[in-house]
């Protein structure tokens, strides 16, 4: 008679949210079918081995399930680092900490947004292209060093300047952290995914792709329509008006 006791409902409650994770990790970098795939090892695995007791046919599915698993974090390094990171900063005591900030920290960080939001909406009236990536959670130093470190105030007329149409810097990613401009002229991972829409051209595609192996914030203003775009956890928010946008860089900050 099969015994199901508590310590069951754990084991299965722990390997359902490590599916979880694992599912969202590759949902948002663009292979869920990559997910299907290892599920279907899974499966296969425990079938064979644990239910039947297939010894041959367990031990070659043990064995890919090891190499497997050594490929999909070299491959996955980015995202698994993010929702390790995600997990270690969630709680009640990040949010209760909150509590405890003075409020010229707030005002230093309305300032900071609105001079984005200034920034990014005069760059949309002039068609002028712009790339700018907020840092939340995950840090993005690798990031910044593919550029050029300036360490600068957050201020509207150097983030124009900077993505001016002669600048040498204007085609690579401007990257904010800790309330500064840290890099500029940044390279940024491409997404893949297929289902991008065909208008939308390679800055949309690096916000994508920085959006799915971080937890930044990407802000997008189009060089050809001037529309400002945001890229988050994978996913796009387009035609973004001034209001949205403070919005959405509003909500970014907080949950820093």
């Amino acid at each position: 008679m099969i015994q199901f006791g508590i310590k069951d409902i754990i084991d299965i409650l722990i390997v359902a949210m490590l599916l979880f994770y694992l599912y969202r990790m590759m949902k948002n970098s663009g292979s869920i079918s990559l997910f299907y795939g290892v599920l279907a090892f899974i499966v296969i695995w425990v079938v064979s081995y644990e239910i039947f007791d297939m010894r041959l046919t367990g031990t070659i599915v043990d064995k890919f399930m090891s190499i497997g698993l050594i490929v999909l974090v070299i491959l996955f390094q980015d995202q698994i680092r993010r929702v390790l990171t995600d997990i270690g900063t969630r709680g009640n005591l990040h949010n209760f900490m909150k509590l405890f900030k003075h409020d010229k920290d707030n005002e230093r960080s309305h300032s900071e947004i609105m001079n984005i939001v200034y920034a990014c909406m005069a760059m949309s009236k002039s068609k002028t292209g712009a790339l700018i990536v907020i840092q939340r959670k995950v840090p993005l130093t690798e990031y910044e060093k593919t550029g050029d470190m300036i360490d600068a105030d957050i201020n509207v007329r150097l983030i124009e300047n900077i993505f001016f149409k002669n600048s040498p810097l204007h085609d690579g990613a401007m990257i904010i952290a800790s309330h500064r401009i840290a890099s500029v002229g940044c390279i940024l991972p491409v997404s893949h995914d297929m289902n991008i829409p065909k208008n939308l051209g390679l800055r949309h595609r690096a916000a994508l792709g920085m959006s799915q192996v971080t937890d930044a914030l990407c802000v997008v203003v189009s060089e050809e329509t001037g529309g400002i775009s945001i890229a988050s956890d994978g996913q796009f928010k387009l035609k973004m008006s001034a209001p949205d946008l403070e919005h959405a860089l509003s909500q970014a900050l907080e949950e820093k």
